[in-house]
């Protein structure tokens, strides 16, 4: 079971939580992760305030983080999810294929998945995911269940960091050698 204190984090979001965890990293050297914004289509705009009042979101987009840890060059996407299964809908077959290619350049990708009703945040890799992706496209599940993921990816907080996913990432890379 996760050990942060969510009392004190009502209202935030697994991304907010990802945001303040990248800038300690940022601050101590350890990573440089940036969160790619997600592109808009403005349709009105506000000519007192030059404010957007309504817009769509572009539906093609990479993933939500992209940087480096210590010359590693990693992205990855934050998802939240309510329940037990998690459809694979949340992921875009964009997302997948931008994944891919990451990986084939040396580059690492995976899934933060934060299951809010357990409270608690895991680790997916990428080659985790595809498996599961490759399984719905040949006609299987088209989700995973809770149990599927290795519950061996859990991420903890520790020594203040919200979302301390390097641990994981590291044991990512230890298998891969």
């Amino acid at each position: 079971m996760a050990t942060w204190n969510s009392r004190g984090l009502r209202g935030s979001t697994l991304e907010d939580m990802i945001n303040r965890t990248n800038e300690q990293y940022m601050e101590q050297g350890l990573a440089l992760i940036q969160k790619i914004p997600t592109p808009i289509t403005p349709i009105n705009i506000d000519k007192e305030s030059r404010h957007i009042t309504l817009a769509y979101f572009d539906q093609k987009s990479t993933v939500d983080y992209i940087g480096a840890v210590q010359g590693i060059p990693v992205c990855f996407d934050a998802k939240e999810c309510a329940v037990d299964t998690f459809s694979l809908q949340n992921i875009h077959e964009h997302q997948m294929l931008f994944m891919e290619k990451f990986e084939k350049q040396g580059g690492i990708s995976f899934l933060i998945i934060m299951y809010t009703h357990r409270n608690e945040i895991y680790y997916v890799p990428f080659d985790h995911v595809l498996a599961f992706w490759n399984r719905a496209r040949e006609g299987g599940r088209k989700s995973f269940r809770f149990e599927e993921i290795d519950q061996s990816f859990m991420i903890r907080q520790n020594h203040g960091v919200l979302v301390p996913y390097l641990e994981a990432l590291q044991k990512d890379l230890d298998r891969r050698d």
